[in-house]
């Protein structure tokens, strides 16, 4: 999959200028934020920054963590919105959210000449392009990366073949033990739709996109079908959290979530499973990008430069179970990640992926509105 393919370092200086001024630069600057000490407000996704990530960024750094996690882009965006991106010097927008955060104006281009990315895999650095909110360069850079599938309970329920499938969680058979975030359970439910003939190919990932005019049946069909089958539906989620305590506390049997929940729950002995679905996996990039009013700009740097380093970078990604845009990162993640890898993609999943698109702000406003009257059916 050209998402997490390896490049070597002269592969990738050979055909990027950017990357040639980072292996240019970079190591200078690196050696003389990593002297620094003082302190850093993040605020991140709840289970992407480990502890002893955190703990150890500060033993060789001698820069304190002022952790805030939060569990939704939305909920990101309102604590931006209201403090005008003061407050915090780094925080962690998701790829396809960009319009909305050009809207926002609070963020700052990254000095790319401070950047290691010749430690990256250069097609995630790419994506970040389309995030030069103001002709001055990339406002993200990418941090995880993960999808969105198809978890159980291996004691409780298996999918029908080798993969599992959206319309899994609409089964009647499963009826009250399944769970999902409502926005992605009414997409997921458009895409097995699509495969099951009752909408149009490329509905959901492309003509839902292009205009209001579009989103508005496509989504007024789907959604019909799933307040139709709202019963069938026992937890909503909207953090990872809820997603572990779903597959292990409140009866779930099947569940449309995350990759990394189901995955730290398998890590830590639970007879849970996660893989990507027959009709494709939503794919899905988490980045770091500094606030217009962060304050601590060389600590920022240096706590890029960690996270950059293969080695933090592995052990963080076996420990949450998302996947790392370092080159290399898997070798220090174990026999365990590679396990749980192979597990979540068999076969053809990879070449399945299916990226979230970039979501204009009539795409979000209306598709709340769809979100909405399902949650507020009886």
């Amino acid at each position: 999959m050209k998402l997490i393919r390896p490049i070597s370092r002269r592969r990738l200086v050979k055909g990027s200028a950017a990357a040639g001024a980072a292996a240019l630069f970079a190591p200078a600057y690196i050696k003389n934020a990593l002297s620094s000490s003082g302190e850093i407000n993040v605020m991140f996704w709840s289970d992407e920054l480990p502890e002893d990530f955190l703990k150890k960024f500060t033993e060789k750094t001698g820069i304190k963590v002022n952790f805030t996690g939060f569990g939704s882009n939305e909920e990101l965006q309102n604590k931006m919105k209201a403090t005008k991106g003061e407050g915090f010097d780094l925080i962690s927008p998701t790829l396809n959210r960009v319009l909305q955060w050009k809207d926002l104006a609070v963020t700052q281009a990254w000095d790319m000449n401070k950047v290691p990315v010749d430690r990256l895999n250069p097609a995630m650095v790419k994506a970040g392009d389309i995030w030069n909110l103001d002709g001055k360069g990339q406002h993200w850079l990418p941090h995880v990366w993960g999808t969105e599938g198809i978890s159980w309970r291996t004691d409780k329920w298996q999918p029908k073949g080798e993969f599992p499938s959206y319309g899994d969680i609409w089964d009647d058979a499963n009826a009250g033990k399944t769970m999902g975030r409502t926005h992605s359970l009414i997409f997921g439910a458009g895409l097995w739709m699509e495969g099951e003939g009752k909408i149009e190919p490329g509905s959901m990932l492309k003509a839902a996109y292009e205009s209001a005019d579009k989103m508005k049946p496509i989504w007024q069909k789907v959604s019909d079908f799933c307040v139709s089958k709202k019963k069938n539906i026992k937890v909503l989620w909207n953090d990872a959290d809820t997603q572990k305590n779903g597959l292990l506390n409140e009866g779930i049997v099947c569940a449309q979530t995350w990759d990394g929940p189901p995955i730290a729950l398998k890590n830590d002995g639970q007879p849970v499973m996660y893989r990507a679905p027959k009709e494709g996996a939503m794919a899905w990039v988490d980045g770091m990008s500094l606030p217009i009013a962060a304050k601590n700009i060389e600590q920022a740097y240096a706590f890029l430069d960690y996270d950059y380093t293969p080695e933090p970078a592995g052990k963080a990604i076996e420990k949450h179970g998302y996947n790392s845009p370092v080159i290399g990162a898997d070798k220090f993640a174990g026999d365990k990640y590679a396990k749980n890898f192979a597990d979540a993609y068999p076969g053809d999943a990879l070449s399945k992926l299916n990226p979230w698109p970039a979501e204009p702000a009539w795409y979000t406003d209306l598709r709340a509105q769809f979100v909405s009257r399902f949650e507020s059916a009886s």
